[in-house]
């Protein structure tokens, strides 16, 4: 069975690195410098049929256009807005991406820093740790309301 050509923009978590390489013939773009990408690219691009880049890296229509063999996309992020969706729907690539992996713990985060703001957690942490309390042990309480 020939195993799937996949190109990574830029660094992954190691365990999703180790996972990919045993499935996949990884091409690591950023071990290639700069100045000689397009060589790299060139030189693959019969074998790369997937990208993987992270959320906050991007895949334009001319690299898209330089992998004739590219069938996926599968952006490790939330986002796709740095990926050229038109050029994908044109040459039928697919894109996917990891929607609502973080959306609990966002949700989760936004309410503990609501109850930290108004309870005045950090600012009594600070009190506490800065030993202002040997000081002054007046700190004025928090309550719902403010």
């Amino acid at each position: 069975m020939e195993s799937l050509g996949d190109l990574l923009t830029n660094p992954m978590y190691s365990y999703l690195e180790t996972e990919l390489s045993r499935r996949c013939n990884l091409f690591r773009l950023w071990e290639s410098s700069p100045e000689k990408r397009n060589d790299f690219l060139r030189t693959f691009a019969g074998e790369i049929r997937a990208i993987v880049p992270s959320g906050a890296s991007g895949v334009d229509g001319d690299l898209i256009d330089g992998l004739p063999a590219l069938e996926i996309i599968a952006s490790f992020g939330v986002g796709f807005d740095k990926i050229d969706t038109d050029k994908c729907r044109e040459k039928g690539i697919r894109v996917t991406n990891t929607p609502g992996v973080l959306t609990d713990d966002v949700a989760d985060l936004a309410i503990g820093l609501a109850i930290c703001t108004m309870r005045r957690i950090c600012d009594a942490d600070r009190f506490a740790r800065s030993g202002s309390w040997k000081i002054n042990n007046n700190y004025p309480l928090a309550s719902k309301d403010g």
